[in-house]
């Protein structure tokens, strides 16, 4: 099931940047050759208004093939290569927008459908549930999980039940290295875990390792959707754009080793370990990464949206066009680039993992 979400959610967030791409191109009169869901082998075409509409078995995403975008067709006023900057500009940046546009429709959903919140006076009643876990600590070997609502803590004859964070630190602190059974609630379903915690322990980690809050759910009037989708739309938009500026920072200083990326295996991870915790933790996680993926794909390197923009300004600045067999010969550097990239991201995410 999360390996279905994960084809179906990347390929959503795909196909709508594509589709971005296609109907600017569209509106402005230039050709488009091919609107394809997935990529080759085809199973599947047909040709509507000269456009090839096609379903290709490989289900990730998808492409739109534009009439000039790789410099061919000059003279003829329906190619790409033939419009003014300002126009191939509108294109390129279609599908940035959107990404953008559709995680500013997913978060304020979210907020109608409404969002967990962590406060100082929850409504009466609330569980106390695990927000964090450090690797390692007990409650990560005795396999307690993000999002887990505690409800009863058991040791021989003696039973706690909790309704506060203090109450089960207490518990915990009073029976430091014997082994404790908490019972929570996960995805709808009662559990039971064997912990023991620890005596001795790193400062501020605890004996269990675990973070604990009472959370509540916190939800949006819908005339307010758009406003509160839009502040968590440009808030998100900054940390990404901020945490990339990191990244190449990393790269700059020769700290790779440093940077802590995921790809489609680090994705499947997030989606698979946020699902259970109901759709609107699986709906900001989707919201999050198109954010990233129209940030990523406005970063001025060749292959991307964002580089194909820096030739249209080198364009700008130098009077007259780049030569396109100098161009291509750049995009197709970057992508596979690109490729390397992903296949080390790849790496790096499957030895987490396992």
């Amino acid at each position: 099931m999360t390996l279905i979400l994960v084809l179906i959610a990347i390929s959503i967030l795909i196909l709508v940047h594509e589709w971005g791409h296609f109907y600017s191109a569209r509106k402005l009169g230039i050709k488009v050759e091919e609107f394809a869901i997935g990529f080759p082998p085809r199973i599947w075409s047909k040709v509507k208004n000269g456009i090839k509409y096609s379903v290709n078995i490989l289900p990730l995403g998808g492409y739109v093939k534009i009439f000039g975008e790789h410099g061919e067709g000059e003279s003829d006023k329906t190619s790409f290569a033939a419009r003014p900057a300002w126009q191939r500009f509108i294109v390129l940046a279609a599908g940035v927008f959107m990404n953008l546009l559709l995680a500013w429709v997913i978060f304020g959903a979210v907020s109608v459908i409404g969002q967990p919140a962590i406060s100082d006076n929850p409504p009466a009643g609330t569980p106390v549930s695990v927000i964090a876990i450090i690797p390692g600590s007990p409650a990560e070997n005795a396999d307690i999980h993000f999002g887990d609502k505690i409800n009863k803590a058991v040791f021989s004859t003696e039973i706690a039940i909790i309704t506060e964070e203090e109450g089960l630190q207490k518990f915990v602190k009073n029976h430091e290295g014997k082994e404790i059974t908490l019972q929570i609630e996960r995805n709808g379903e009662s559990l039971e875990k064997k912990i023991t915690p620890r005596v001795n322990y790193p400062e501020n980690e605890g004996p269990m390792g675990v973070a604990l809050a009472r959370v509540s759910i916190e939800k949006t009037p819908w005339y307010l959707a758009p406003w509160e989708g839009l502040k968590v739309l440009i808030s998100t938009t900054i940390a990404t754009i901020t945490g990339f500026a990191l990244i190449i920072k990393e790269l700059i200083a020769g700290n790779a080793g440093k940077i802590n990326v995921s790809g489609p295996v680090g994705i499947y991870t997030i989606i698979g370990d946020t699902r259970s915790l109901g759709i609107a933790y699986f709906l900001r996680i989707i919201g999050i990464i198109s954010v990233n993926l129209a940030v990523l794909n406005f970063l001025p390197i060749p292959a991307l949206d964002g580089g194909r923009v820096l030739f249209l300004f080198l364009e700008k600045i130098r009077g007259r066009r780049v030569n396109p067999n100098w161009e291509n010969t750049a995009h197709a550097l970057g992508f596979a680039l690109l490729i390397i990239l992903m296949a080390l991201v790849t790496y790096k995410d499957i030895v987490n993992v396992f």
